[in-house]
């Protein structure tokens, strides 16, 4: 089942024409923060199969056949606090290949000792990208994110919202940003499921939906050993302003 959901998948990816778009890490969080005293170390690789093929009208670099690596750290230090540090980097020809910024991401969570009903956590996140490749050089990220478990069933929803302080959108406020994931636990090891990931502009004054960015992932999540985390998925962009066909896989550690 899961080859032929990648199949169909890859058979979207077909023209590219999009804006260049910010896909380092793609990911639905999970409310589960790293635990005290431990560290998560992560690689995030994205390849873009089919996206832009020219320059944006704000100078970013295409994004076709580009690959972004992203090392992501990430500490506990108590049952609910951790702290996440990000490095991006770009490799592709044309000048893509370069160091792209860092972000810093402290995130709280609910304890476990509320017994809420759901899994609840924040996330925000703020850091500095280079202009050749975002148009916003410095943003800032607000994630709640909720999450539940039901049996073999899981759901997870980040109403994320996005702030620029230098660049074209520095004065248009908050955009907004839905992710959203579903996912089945076929065996005790493997889930497959659907992973959304969406821009629609600023609040109350959404962006014409071909400049908003929606993009579905199908995706799997491998729990081969509680120490690791793997997922991987492809993805198709149905708007012009998303890039049209992207693979992506998530590989961590914890020590």
């Amino acid at each position: 089942m899961k080859q032929i959901l990648l199949m169909f998948a890859v058979l979207f990816c077909s023209t590219a024409i999009l804006k260049a778009q910010d896909n380092y890490e793609i990911q639905v969080y999970g409310s589960e923060t790293v635990a005290q005293g431990r560290t998560m170390i992560e690689l995030h690789s994205n390849n873009t199969l089919s996206g832009s093929k020219t320059i944006s009208s704000s100078g970013q670099l295409p994004t076709n056949h580009v690959e972004h690596e992203t090392i992501e750290i990430t500490h506990g230090w108590t049952p609910w606090f951790e702290t996440g540090f990000y490095f991006f980097n770009s490799v592709g020809s044309g000048g893509r290949s370069a160091y792209v910024g860092s972000h810093i991401r402290p995130r709280v969570a609910a304890p476990k000792s509320w017994d809420w009903p759901v899994g609840v956590s924040i996330s925000t996140e703020f850091g500095f990208q280079k202009s050749a490749f975002d148009a916003n050089t410095c943003s800032l990220e607000i994630r709640p994110i909720i999450d539940k478990q039901w049996n073999k069933w899981y759901v997870s929803f980040n109403p994320t919202m996005d702030k620029s302080f230098a660049g074209p959108d520095q004065h248009i406020g908050l955009t907004f940003s839905p992710n959203l994931k579903g996912s089945y636990n076929v065996t005790k090891v493997v889930a497959l499921g659907l992973e959304y990931y969406g821009t629609t502009g600023p609040f109350f004054h959404y962006d014409p939906i071909q400049q908003q960015e929606h993009q579905l992932f199908v995706a799997t999540d491998l729990d081969f050993n509680p120490n690791w985390e793997f997922n991987a998925g492809v993805g198709y962009g149905f708007t012009k302003a998303t890039d049209k066909c992207i693979i992506k896989m998530i590989l961590g550690r914890r020590f």
